[in-house]
């Protein structure tokens, strides 16, 4: 993008992969940013603060025109009162802050997990979605129905956005965490490696966030923002095993996976340590189905500019750079 309307924006999760690349992108045009993360950072105009108790941080939304809500917990292995304490209730508290402060326009950026139980190929964002008791995939598809209700009733204009599975340098859950695991020999895929991955660079979400809050067209709408190019699990992987020198992923059916995953889940949960491992994860990386960014293309003219190979190059030069390969 070369311009925009906004000359102030608020992000919450600014200081997170998304949040940050949309402040710079934004900073790049000229505008203002700040926002709200759990810890501050005062060059970026950053507040530390909960999205569920906006009293703290109420006062960082005068004067400005667009609130970007990224804020979330992005993990399976949660429980459900605290995912929902902050990707619902805390999504419902933005809202309030932003309408309080005269905010015109809210962007809630959700996540195609939404719709991870879809089995329909090319679903679009009029496919029912369908909660099955995962805590993220439930809240997500909550924490649409809160913004939606919001748009509803009159309060704030809003636009919700479904990115994919985003890669590129920072991302923690398919840059990251994948290239740790394989460093320690933790990582496998179910489905045997032939799972859809729907990568999507970071650069073209960005993009993408940006032409849903400067477009009249997405205003009231859902868009799905995934990659279009489809590709196996096997495939997106093995770019990482190819940088690591590691050869092939190591793949088996999805039940092996999810039995094996779940038991590291266990284990790590007993030794008091984080991880993503788990049934989750598996189900995930099991899918067959694509979706559909048609929507998109036709009301907002986004589309993906950066080709997986082309992604996988730029992310592996930072990996190096930070010395993480």
């Amino acid at each position: 993008m070369e311009n925009t309307r906004y000359q102030k924006i608020f992000i919450t999760g600014a200081l997170g992969f998304v949040g940050r690349a949309l402040a710079e992108q934004y900073r790049a045009l000229g505008s203002q940013t700040c926002g709200l993360d759990v810890r501050a950072d005062s060059s970026w105009n950053i507040v530390t603060g909960d999205v569920s108790q906006p009293e703290a941080w109420q006062s960082a939304l005068n004067g400005c025109d667009l609130v970007i809500h990224t804020a979330a917990i992005v993990t399976n292995n949660v429980s459900r009162e605290e995912a929902w304490r902050v990707n619902v209730l805390g999504t419902r508290r933005v809202l309030d802050a932003a309408i309080r402060a005269g905010v015109k326009r809210f962007v809630h950026v959700s996540s195609l997990a939404a719709m991870r139980f879809n089995v329909e190929d090319q679903a679009d964002e009029s496919a029912p979605v369908l909660p099955t008791g995962n805590p993220y995939v439930d809240t997500k598809i909550a924490s649409e129905h809160v913004v939606l209700a919001a748009h509803a009733k009159g309060e704030i204009a809003c636009t919700i956005l479904r990115p994919a599975d985003i890669y590129g340098p920072g991302s923690r859950p398919w840059t990251l965490i994948p290239v740790q695991m394989i460093q320690k020999g933790l990582f496998l895929l179910p489905a045997h490696g032939q799972g859809i991955f729907r990568a999507i660079y970071i650069d073209d979400l960005v993009n993408g966030i940006m032409l849903a809050a400067e477009k009249d067209e997405g205003i009231g709408q859902i868009f799905i923002l995934g990659g279009e190019q489809a590709v196996t699990c096997e495939t997106f992987f093995g770019h990482y095993y190819r940088m690591l020198g590691k050869g092939s992923p190591r793949v088996m059916s999805a039940s092996s996976a999810i039995a094996i995953a779940e038991i590291g889940r266990i284990l790590f949960k007993m030794l008091g340590k984080p991880t993503e491992l788990g049934r989750g994860a598996m189900e995930m990386l099991s899918k067959k189905n694509t979706v559909s960014n048609d929507k998109a293309h036709r009301l907002l003219g986004w589309y993906p500019q950066v080709s997986l190979e082309e992604g996988m190059r730029r992310t592996e030069i930072w990996l190096r750079e930070q010395r993480i390969l």
